[in-house]
Parts: C-alpha cells; structure tokens; sequence
C-alpha cells in the first residue's frame, strides 16, 4: 500500500493555472513505484479518414471507464491521475491497481477488436525505468473550474512511456472476451454536435510540446497567458456551454454506444435507451434539476490537458485564431516549441455518467478528427525537426 495513495493526498491547487507554473514547488516526484499505463488506437489516423471518428472517440473514452470502474472497486479509495487523447488515454497507476487494470484493458482491447476491427494498443512501463532513462515526471492537482480538478504533468517521462509501448507493442493472445471483466457502466454519447455560440466562432484543437523539458514551465505559462490575452479566460473559451447542448435521439447513436458498451446485441437496452434520450429532451430542457445538470457539464468537461504537452479544445473567431497563430509560428522558428492545429466547426462529447447529480465527467474532441488531425500536423512537424538536427 506504500504511496497508493500518492495523488489522493496531493493538495489541491485552487488558484489559476498561471499561478501554478509560476511555482517550481508546486509540483511533486510521481513514485518511482508507480506506472504508466497507455492505451492507443493504432493507425487512427486512417480510421479518422475513412470515417470512424466517432469509434475511435467512444473507444478511447470506453479505455478510461473501463480503468476508472475497475478503481472503484478497490477496497481502499483511490483517485487515479488519467489523460484523454481522442485515440487513446494516459494513466498513473500504483503498483496495487496495475495488473487488474492491465488484464480489464487487454480483455477490453479484444472486445473493441471484435465490435469495431480497431486495435487498441495496451502496455505499461514503470516511473522508476523512466526516470532511470533520464526522463522526469513531476505532477501537481489543479481545480481547473468549480467542480472539476485535474492533473497537471511537467517533463516527457509520459510520452517517452507512450514511445516504448508502441514500439514494443504485440496483439494480445486472448481470443475471447471475458463478459465478466467487461465493465462500461456509465458510458453515454448521445449529444449532438456543439457548435460555438457565435456566427463566425470555431473549434480549435490544439496539441503544443516544449522542445526543452526544462523550459515547460515557463514556456507553457507564456502560452497561456497569451491564450488568456486573445481568447479571453479558460471559462469564456470553453468549448462545452450548457445553452449549446442538444440530445440526439438518432437510432445510431445509441446504436453505436450499444455496439461499444455491451458485449452482445440487447434490444431492451437499445429501446429503452431511445426512449429514455427522447424523455431526457424534455428534462432538459423543462426541470430544474435537468438544467442544473448542463450547467455541471460544462463544469466537468475535459477540454485542456498538460501532460508534458498542452492538449486544448476551445473557441475563438479566425481572426484572433491567425493573431494566435502567427505567436506561434514566432514561436516554433525560435525552435522552442512544435505545435499541431486543427480548426473545425464544433466540438463533440462522449460521456461517463455514474450520478447525475454528483459523478459525472465528459470527454471532449473537435469534429472531422479532432486531437488526431491536429495530432497529424504535429507529427510531420516533429519528423521535420528530427530530420534537421
């Protein structure tokens, strides 16, 4: 049980971001006893292309209920730091929890095979093996807004992690799924499209890496504070507004999130789920306690991720996009950072949905690939750069 509960305990910082990596002594070690799990969607690239976005987000946001059901099952409480990447997820995980989240997240791998002939990679390597590689992990517990607080990740050790597993990456074995290890309580997605509040307003989905790791402190809180100068706060840019929200009852989407969350065809839960998201449009829209519940969604969006890098889905007119842009570009011809972009016309959101009123979180991605096309840029840029050095 030693440092299990490392994150648990962490204090929580409530002041802004900014703030925050302003303070070197604000973030701690993770335990060299714990580990990086990663979870990625190989060759997602091609399966944005040929249409699949919305498999590959239900799949990516399904590897993080199915990690986060699995927590809620041990005998001790424990909050688990975790990423969402639109192809795949990031995890930090003590030793206590890592082999019954590797056996549920290899058992959901096949299951996503067979229902969508995705493959999911899946492996982990310990803090201790990275940092003896010369890779840093410091962490610090940040409330983003009123009801949502996240990890905030200095130093390459989780891509470094993310780089190993790929390349040492071999099909697991097991042939069939084990229904009992299959566990995706919680998993909606039937929202509509989120399109910006104005006419001229776009999604924009960002992916920014420091080329020096020692310099991610500084560099990260310059880029924000700029964001803050052109877009306006995180909460004015946020792209998820309760008055934006719309369910859709299309036969498909419950389709699709049936066909991801359940082992086997169930047409009770098909029907009653569609007849349920007709009724939740009137919720909504009439109750109070519905409206309160959009309000929290905003609240409890993940829509900005540091993770060693800056992962960002917000709003903003193309104006002050080509302003921002161009402060990049400056930016990356000083070599001190390499950034991936992709605008699109709205956002989309799927959902872990435990109590409406109390447990909720909701996982943000941009239309036409999202984080994956902005993911495409970013790589052909880093290629580039390791081709010049």
């Amino acid at each position: 049980m030693k440092n299990t509960k490392f994150y648990t305990d962490l204090k929580k910082f409530k002041k802004p971001l900014v703030d925050l990596l302003e303070k070197e002594t604000a973030f701690t070690d993770v335990p060299l006893s714990w580990h990086v799990v990663v979870v990625d969607i190989q060759n997602s690239t091609q399966a944005v292309q040929d249409g699949n976005h919305h498999q590959v987000n239900l799949t990516a946001t399904g590897s993080i209920i199915s990690v986060l059901n699995t927590v809620r099952k041990f005998k001790h409480y424990v909050e688990i730091p975790y990423f969402f990447g639109g192809d795949g997820a990031t995890f930090l995980l003590p030793t206590a929890l890592l082999n019954n989240v590797i056996e549920v997240l290899n058992n959901y791998s096949v299951h996503i095979k067979r229902k969508t002939n995705l493959v999911l990679r899946v492996g982990h390597v310990s803090v201790n093996h990275l940092v003896s590689h010369n890779c840093h992990l410091k962490i610090a517990k940040h409330q983003l807004t009123e009801r949502l607080t996240i990890p905030i990740i200095l130093g390459n050790g989780l891509h470094k992690a993310e780089k190993i597993i790929k390349s040492n990456f071999i099909a697991p074995t097991i042939l069939n799924v084990n229904k009992k290890l299959l566990n995706l309580e919680g998993m909606e997605c039937r929202w509509e499209e989120v399109n910006p509040g104005q006419n001229q307003a776009k999604v924009i989905c960002l992916l920014l890496k420091a080329n020096e790791e020692e310099f991610q402190r500084d560099s990260y809180r310059a880029i924000l504070m700029k964001m803050d100068d052109i877009f306006g706060t995180f909460t004015e840019r946020q792209p998820i507004k309760s008055e934006r929200l719309k369910l859709d009852a299309s036969l498909y989407k419950i389709w699709e999130e049936m066909r991801v969350r359940l082992a086997d065809k169930n047409w009770s839960y098909f029907i009653k789920n569609w007849i349920l998201t007709n009724i939740g449009r009137v919720y909504f829209s009439l109750s109070k306690s519905g409206k309160q519940y959009l309000k929290q969604v905003g609240q409890l969006s993940h829509s900005f991720m540091l993770d060693g890098m800056i992962n960002t889905i917000f709003t903003a007119e193309q104006d002050k996009i080509d302003v921002f842009t161009d402060y990049l570009d400056q930016l990356e011809s000083e070599h001190k950072i390499v950034y991936g972009i992709h605008v699109t016309h709205a956002s989309v959101m799927s959902c872990y949905v435990l109590d409406r009123k109390t447990s909720h979180s909701h996982f943000v991605d941009g239309t036409e690939g999202g984080y994956t096309s902005a993911a495409k840029m970013f790589k052909i840029k880093m290629k580039a750069l390791r081709s010049a050095f």
